[in-house]
């Protein structure tokens, strides 16, 4: 038997815990994690100590990082003696390629060229003390130097407006009016934290009028899904609809973003009938929902409905991110039970083995995960905020202090555009749905090793039959993609065809025909085929230029029959509701 929620914590078989000291360290948590930004204390200096132990007892890594900070004093005052004489020194030092913080002009100019290469040298030494640590096992080595990276970006010379030659020359050219209107910025954006509005410039981008606009009919609603049925625009459609699901830890329209950049207007332009799940936006209210209601009352449901509907005998299924994981789930367990209504599936940005989920996954374990459950115990869900934080923190150069600099140093604001009007509609995940993804998914990963049950029973990957299509994105932080790729370990298909496109979990996967600087790779491994390892398979694997869109659609056609007419909108079971995009994708 699977635990329950409330069992997660104890251990099956343990006597259970004082329900009244249980309430009490949940409160004390959930109010602690408003001071710590969700991040434990407990498991972070357990960190701590473990890395400090190790490396305490280890006196040949000690001699060799007091060697490093010998050699690197010595560079940085080399570079010193040489820059008095010379001004046109070269660094002694480079920053790693993807960081982007000193390259500006200023920042070869003395005295800022001193601390911005003493910073570099201090990032590289730091790197070396929290990595090659005998005795520390591999996961803690990721997060003590992950964590060590974050602490050294806070204090980056680039944040710091006193030590930033860009923010200093536009402070004396402006006469300091940059930081007055920085300072402006800081005000406003927090008071629109405060009530809940969205950023600047995200109220030109509304949902069903810029953004969400493919014509469409909300065709069946239940309590957690609102399923659109798109209309068509050809005279003839493939027999076989498509089903997408989308993650609920966002919102369905980033993949109906607006017209010419909407993978739903891409495909209906193309001949393919198409329906989209609409998740609802739980509250406290919908605490208890697990995984098995959102399968249950997701693709299952629409599955129901798209059949009947359309008297199609099989649907296309396609997930994205999390939405690929359940439908993955999903195929197994249709698999295991002799279901035969799925043609194909389709997973983008999907992992289903989590044992190398990037660096999300140094966010996960035992007294992180009992941490959060504290904090969703007291409202019964995960804020958006706090989700959109952790993401974040990820790429927090990019998301976070390259903004701080911007915004409030430079007091200049980047443009909206509709994908960022989108990363700033915020969702919740309900309390129990979240505990049950983080343990039997990240922390014990069942669903890889043969033990996550559907309806009391054990479901595997490698029941999938139906032909398979995974897209993974070159620079993804949420689904790595040699972990996306471990799907030719589990899939025993006769047919899995890898895609991997460039760009990120979010910008890779929106790559409509006509984006510039679009390229991807592909390769298709049949039942006889021998395993090849991912850095091989990305040596190989012949690159093509453009839009993956056009490669995956001529995918679906080939794996669908005969063309048809179009289907009705919806049936006398099923009656249109209302226009989409509905009303679950407008709450709040």
């Amino acid at each position: 038997m699977r635990q329950s929620p409330s069992e997660l914590s104890s251990g099956q078989g343990e006597e259970v815990e004082d329900p009244v000291a249980l309430q009490l360290d949940r409160a004390f948590h959930a109010g602690l994690a408003k001071l710590t930004a969700g991040i434990s204390p407990a498991g972070l200096a357990s960190l701590q100590a473990e890395w400090w132990m190790h490396l305490a007892l280890s006196p040949g890594k000690q001699l060799e990082l007091a060697e490093k900070a010998g050699r690197q004093a010595w560079r940085w005052g080399s570079y010193l003696q040489h820059l008095s004489v010379d001004p046109g020194t070269p660094p002694c030092i480079e920053p790693l390629p993807h960081d982007r913080r000193f390259s500006a002009a200023g920042w070869r100019l003395w005295p800022y060229s001193l601390h911005y290469q003493g910073f570099l040298l201090t990032q590289q030494w730091w790197h070396k003390a929290t990595t090659d640590v005998t005795g520390l096992p591999a996961h803690r080595e990721r997060v003590i130097n992950f964590v060590a990276r974050q602490w050294l970006d806070r204090w980056s010379p680039s944040n710091l407006p006193w030590l930033n030659p860009e923010v200093a020359s536009l402070t004396l050219t402006t006469g300091g009016q940059n930081l007055m209107q920085g300072w402006g910025n800081l005000v406003e954006d927090w008071h629109r934290a405060l009530a809940g509005r969205p950023p600047v410039g995200a109220e030109a981008y509304r949902v069903g009028h810029e953004l969400a606009t493919t014509p469409g009919k909300v065709v069946y609603r239940n309590h957690l899904i609102e399923l659109i049925q798109y209309a068509p625009t050809t005279e003839r459609v493939h027999a076989e609809p498509v089903l997408i699901v989308p993650a609920w830890i966002m919102k369905y329209y980033i993949l109906d973003l607006h017209a010419g950049a909407s993978l739903v207007e891409y495909l209906v332009g193309r001949g393919h009938t198409v329906f989209m799940i609409s998740w609802r936006n739980p509250d406290s209210d919908d605490r208890d929902l697990g995984m098995a209601d959102y399968r249950r009352e997701g693709p299952m449901a629409a599955l129901d409905v798209i059949t009947e509907i359309t008297g199609a005998e099989r649907v296309h299924g396609v997930g994205y991110c999390l939405g690929g994981t359940l439908m993955s789930i999903v195929a197994a367990a249709m698999a295991r039970d002799g279901d035969a209504r799925l043609a194909s599936l389709t997973t983008l940005a999907t992992q289903v083995d989590f044992t190398e989920a990037g660096e999300l996954s140094l966010f996960i374990g035992e007294s992180q995960v009992s941490y959060l459950e504290s904090m969703m115990w007291e409202r019964g869900y995960l804020d958006g905020y706090q989700m959109a934080g952790a993401f974040q923190i990820l790429r927090s150069n990019d998301l976070i202090w390259s903004r701080v600099v911007h915004r409030y140093l430079q007091g200049q604001r980047q443009p909206m555009n509709a994908l960022m009007a989108w990363n700033a509609d915020l969702t919740r995940m309900p309390y129990r749905m979240h505990s049950e993804y983080l343990r039997w998914l990240f922390l014990d990963n069942d669903l890889a090793t043969g033990r996550y049950h559907v309806a009391g029973r054990p479901i595997a990957i490698s029941d999938i039959r139906v032909p398979l299509f995974s897209v993974a994105t070159s620079q993804d932080h949420v689904a790595p993609w040699r972990s996306v790729y471990k799907i030719h370990l589990l899939a025993d298909t006769d047919e899995v065809t890898f895609l991997l496109t460039n760009g990120g979990h979010n910008a890779g996967i929106i790559s409509e025909p006509g984006h510039p600087h679009r390229h991807y790779q592909r390769c298709t491994r049949r039942g006889s085929d021998r395993y090849i390892d991912p850095d091989a398979w990305r040596e190989t694997a012949p690159r093509e230029e453009g839009s993956w869109w056009p490669a995956w659609q001529a995918w679906l056609v080939e794996h669908s029959g005969g063309e048809i007419a179009p289907p009705p909108m919806g049936s006398a079971t099923h009656p249109p509701l209302e226009e989409a995009p509905g009303r679950f994708v407008l709450m709040p």
